[in-house]
């Protein structure tokens, strides 16, 4: 699919930078929201809904951000949500934290992406992996992983006829890739090497 559609101009509306098609991507999201809440939303109709939301400036995505999962029926759908995942935080272009989670002391740990592409491999042979128990037994595992350091740098890229704001994860295949719903939530998809699909979830603006 080529490029054809630009990072729009965009309008200031409270702390967030809108687009001007915001509207319509609330409304869509809302309702795909609860579809997907219901298993009722697949791939296909996520990208679609993805296809209609405005690109993003990597700018706009500066501070820390709360994610959640969208699921779509894809094979590691929950398991962000069963081993903490907390969101990700955004410093400057160069200086990004993609994998931030709960940490056991309470509070939130920056973890490496180091065995990020193992442990998908892991999920998708044996999806009993992504269960509350497994996952209980082995989150306290993660704080080896923290770390300060930044994991990832903020880009635009071209992405299903659109160029929009990208974070490139240093050491492991994966762009997510990020349109605009409102001012202060977007919806990524997470396009990793060897999967079919993306992976989608939503990003919510932490105050402060």
């Amino acid at each position: 699919m080529p490029c054809t559609r630009a990072i729009p101009t965009r309008r200031r509306h409270g702390a967030g930078i809108v687009t001007q098609a915001a509207g319509n991507g609330i409304d869509g999201v809302a309702a795909a929201g609860r579809a997907a809440s219901s298993h009722a939303l697949d791939t296909e109709r996520a990208l679609a809904l993805f296809d209609r939301l405005d690109a993003v400036q990597p700018e706009a995505l500066f501070g820390a951000w709360r994610g959640e999962e969208f699921p779509t029926g894809h094979p590691l759908d929950g398991l962000l949500a069963a081993y903490g995942w907390h969101g990700k935080r955004f410093d400057s272009l160069e200086d990004v934290h993609p994998l931030v989670f709960r940490a056991p002391w309470g509070g939130t740990m920056r973890l490496r992406a180091l065995g990020l592409t193992l442990a998908v491999r892991l999920v998708l042979r044996l999806p009993w992996l992504k269960s509350a128990a497994v996952a209980r037994l082995a989150r306290p595992a993660l704080v080896l992983l923290a770390t300060g350091r930044s994991g990832a740098r903020l880009r635009v890229t071209c992405y299903r006829g659109a160029s929009t704001a990208t974070m490139v994860y240093d050491q492991v295949p994966v762009h997510d890739v990020f349109r605009a719903v409102d001012a202060d939530t977007v919806l990524g998809a997470m396009d990793m090497k060897g999967l079919s699909r993306p992976l989608f979830f939503l990003l919510r603006r932490e105050a402060g």
